[in-house]
């Protein structure tokens, strides 16, 4: 068996398996929300500030901290930005890799009259770090757009420092200018731009070892990749080196690409493993297939993530995590090489997840078209912690036996500590993220407190017993056995 169709028939049977799922999400900040959040970006400048691309055409910046319930207006160009399809709009979002010496930060949107992607740079103000200038912008690639869907729309600067760029194929469906497969337009690539220098009349340099650099065939400089269909958020692994890539298919199958320079994948020739056009003997010469594909079972717009390289659910680490939007499944593909690799469904969460986002520590944030922002239920802390449980002034330690087996004592046992006097919460939630007990919430003096937990009346299976006090929270797992 392939290793192609064995990656299917884990993904089908650890959805099966819905069990298996264990990582419940919560939202990152219950006091915000936002209008079709479609990217979450922040500026790698030590400010702890995230920025939340609104896909009507703004860019909203707030403190990353939970309990925040103010955020600003960094940039609205809704002015310029059509959104009038629903896959068109303010799209993407990069800051420059010294945007804390120059400023400079780059956006990919929709416009109208005529219909066209925009790449530009703008300047955040030099009054106020919250603020960007409108008046900076420099326009430096348009794409015309025959469609108003599938316009791709990430941008992200890669461990060279140059500018990555994807494209969809220019709309409407089965690719009818057949764009994903010539190479004399933009559309349906990843674009690979030098956003620090210029030359041939451009606002930008195309960088010395692009694969069509100095072609004599009318091919398009820019391209880095091509042969995709509506790449839907891409990403490198900081580990690794990896770009992934989330492509988004058509009527069959939803696939997961690992992008490297100058390959060909597929579009509109191959949907996923399968013959596309033409539907069968399609010659597959040259081309390359997904790590991953799945079904209309499962979901029918993919929504790319990350690598997880964050602290708070360790679990994860390594795992590329990516979603469905339609579905709301979340699933982790461990991918140790084209001949080992295990994907495992992580939960069912019932949201419309447009995109994901880190933050400065790399951990992990999932945008809903909803309005809120999610993240994994941290396994540790939602705050720094060292190995033994401690979060700047409380303690969540247990549960003893874990796992705990409902033919024994039919409790499971936890201690807690604060060090200052204070209200302390303790909730048990299931997989999916739901409250299934309040296990306490009172007012308690500085100390060690002991909890013990009623497991005889749980279903077997994986939990979680959070604390919370007014400005903390520890999160630990309890596995109920029978």
């Amino acid at each position: 068996m392939s290793i192609r169709s064995t990656i299917m028939i884990l993904g089908l049977l650890l959805y099966a398996a819905s069990a298996s799922a264990q990582f419940p999400i919560e939202n990152a900040f219950p006091n915000l929300d936002f209008t079709r959040p479609v990217d979450l970006q922040h500026a790698g400048d030590g400010s702890n500030r995230l920025f939340v691309v609104e896909q009507v055409g703004r860019i909203e910046v707030f403190v990353n901290d939970a309990s925040t319930s103010n955020r600003e207006v960094f940039l609205d160009i809704t002015d310029l930005v059509n959104d009038a399809g629903n896959e068109e709009g303010l799209l993407g979002l990069a800051f420059h890799p010294e945007y804390a010496e120059n400023g400079f930060f780059y956006v990919n949107y929709t416009a109208a009259d005529p219909r066209r992607t925009v790449i530009a740079r703008y300047s955040v103000s030099a009054a106020d770090e919250n603020r960007a200038d409108p008046a900076s912008a420099l326009i430096l690639l348009t794409i015309a757009q025959p469609f108003s869907n599938h316009n791709g729309g990430q941008i992200a600067f890669g461990p060279d420092g140059y500018l990555y760029i994807a494209t969809g194929d220019g709309g409407s469906g089965g690719d009818p200018q057949n764009n994903g497969q010539n190479r004399a337009t933009l559309l349906g690539k990843l674009l690979c731009i030098d956003v620090d220098n210029t030359g041939g009349g451009r606002e930008y340099a195309i960088p010395e070892d692009n694969p069509f650099v100095g072609n004599n065939e009318g091919w398009a400089e820019e391209i880095y990749a091509w042969g995709l269909r509506n790449p839907w958020r891409f990403s490198f692994d900081r580990e690794s080196g990896r770009l992934w890539c989330a492509d988004v298919g058509q009527n069959r199958a939803e696939e997961i690409d690992i992008i490297e320079k100058g390959k060909n994948y597929g579009w509109r020739i191959m949907e996923g493993f399968s013959c596309f056009n033409p539907s069968s003997g399609c010659d597959q010469t040259g081309l390359s297939l997904p790590v991953l594909e799945y079904g209309r079972s499962l979901g029918r717009s993919v929504t790319g993530g990350f690598v997880y390289r964050g602290k708070h659910v360790p679990e994860l680490e390594g795992k590329y995590i990516y979603a469905d939007f339609v579905s709301g499944r979340i699933w982790g593909l461990t991918y140790r090489g084209p001949e080992d690799a295990d994907n495992q469904l992580l939960l069912s969460s019932g949201q419309n997840i447009s995109a994901f986002g880190i933050d400065e520590s790399d951990e992990l944030y999932i945008c809903t078209f909803g309005g809120s922002i999610f993240r994994f239920t941290p396994t540790i802390t939602t705050q720094v912690e060292d190995i033994s449980g401690t979060a700047e002034g409380i303690r969540l330690t247990g549960g003893y036996p874990n796992p705990a087996l409902q033919s024994e004592t039919g409790l499971a046992s936890f201690s807690y500590s604060l060090t200052s006097p204070g209200r302390a919460r303790l909730l048990l939630f299931d997989t999916l993220g739901r409250i299934v007990r309040v296990l306490s919430d009172e007012e308690r003096f500085a100390g060690t407190h002991h909890l013990d937990v009623r497991i005889s009346d749980l279903r077997p299976g994986v939990y979680f017993i959070s604390l919370q006090t007014r400005t903390r929270q520890l999160t630990r797992k309890l596995v109920v056995m029978e």
